[in-house]
């Protein structure tokens, strides 16, 4: 019975090789670089010191340097304030263009025709350039031809033929304990880092963070694994045992151990499915601002249900109704309360942008209004989110 259980542990292990050479060629490293002169106006004084050739170099040698790198690519994409004189960025950090890079992520290969899938939050940075490395050391400047409005989700193309890629599965036939491989670049200094786990858990919902200048984004129907995900992971794949893509490393939990959380890919193959026949990400939009009801807000605005999405603004300077939109065109108003849509009920767990996600630009939705307690039908033709 021993030599059984080592047996079929190798087997195993070879499964895993063996996934793993077969997806390694279509994963990417991705590099984001800005202009010296326009990272230096955004550099804030307080990180001057530990920039090697700064103000005061940090104490330490080598990880003084290795913790400015890492801390110039934060600043630079958070766009927090303005440098000063006085810093000076050495030129072992600048290329022969001009260029600083202040970042990394990945992404990986879903079309021989150079297709990328990444993350939203990866490509963020608007005035940043960014070069795809493929594993066999080739360059590419990156087009971006789409990011998702609503997942954290990039289309990026690059001009190659020919490529690598990797199949697309299915999130939704996920299963607790089932093996998952992570792939991607590990802080933007180890590239396709391999690491294994399992699925620790399913539809996952989070608020993240790109970095401390970003918005905050609510994340919903995430996959979590105990794979290990770390920084530059985000953007590249989370593949099964068959080696199909089932997630896009997206986040991980701070202050936790072993929380890392992907993308399901049916979102990613929706995108897909719409940049090769409309040139564009297509969601559908509603065009309201609200607030999923709950015990305690029931409790504090004296509403008369425990259930549903009360429609209101997030600001004084916000629309609780969109001008224009689909939901103002049929006389939607702020403090109605929606309590289903399309017959179903809508709560904490099932909220509104739940429902959208799978409804199409075009489709018309059923909306069970309750305004000053009376209740009312509503009928919405979704939009096309621009």
């Amino acid at each position: 019975m021993k030599w059984v259980f080592w047996y079929t542990f190798f087997m195993d292990d070879k499964r895993v090789i063996k996934v793993i050479r077969r997806t390694m060629p279509a994963v990417v490293s991705i590099a984001i670089s800005k202009h010296l002169a326009d990272l230096e106006k955004e550099m804030p004084k307080e990180l001057y010191p530990f920039i090697p050739g700064g103000a005061a170099e940090a104490p330490g040698g080598a990880t003084g340097a290795a913790n400015g790198k890492a801390k110039a690519g934060a600043a630079g994409r958070a766009k927090k304030g303005g440098a000063g004189a006085g810093l000076q960025i050495p030129s072992s950090m600048v290329d022969h263009n001009g260029m600083v890079q202040v970042g990394g992520g990945s992404g990986f290969i879903v079309d021989p025709n150079g297709l990328i899938l990444t993350n939203k939050h990866v490509m963020s940075d608007r005035d940043a350039e960014y070069t795809v490395i493929l594993d066999d050391g080739r360059r590419f400047k990156a087009e971006i031809l789409s990011r998702d409005p609503i997942n954290d989700v990039a289309i990026i193309k690059i001009p190659a033929r020919g490529l690598p890629f990797l199949k697309l599965g299915d999130a939704t036939r996920l299963e607790l304990g089932q093996s998952l491989i992570a792939i991607g670049n590990a802080l933007g200094i180890f590239k396709n880092t391999v690491s294994l786990g399992i699925v620790s858990g399913l539809s996952r919902a989070i608020t993240a963070q790109a970095d401390p200048g970003a918005a905050p984004q609510e994340m919903r129907g995430l996959i979590q694994t105990d794979a290990a995900i770390n920084h530059g992971n985000s953007g590249g794949p989370l593949v099964d045992s068959d080696g199909l893509v089932v997630g896009i490393n997206a986040a991980i939990v701070s202050g936790a151990q072993s929380i890392g959380l992907a993308i399901p890919v049916n979102a990613a193959r929706r995108d897909l499915d719409d940049i090769k026949k409309y040139g564009r990400i297509r969601r559908p939009l509603l065009g309201l601002r609200y607030v999923m009801i709950d015990d305690d807000l029931r409790a504090k605005m004296n509403l008369p249900v425990d259930y549903g999405a009360l429609v209101m603004r997030e600001t004084n300077h916000d629309y609780a109704v969109v001008p224009e939109s689909p939901a103002a065109k049929a006389g939607l108003r702020e403090t109605d309360i929606i309590l289903t849509l399309n017959s179903q009920r809508l709560d904490h767990d099932h909220p509104i942008q739940d429902f959208l996600e799978n409804l199409n630009v075009g489709d018309t939705i059923r909306l069970n209004v309750l305004r000053q307690g009376k209740s009312m039908e509503v009928k919405v033709a979704l939009a096309e989110r621009k």
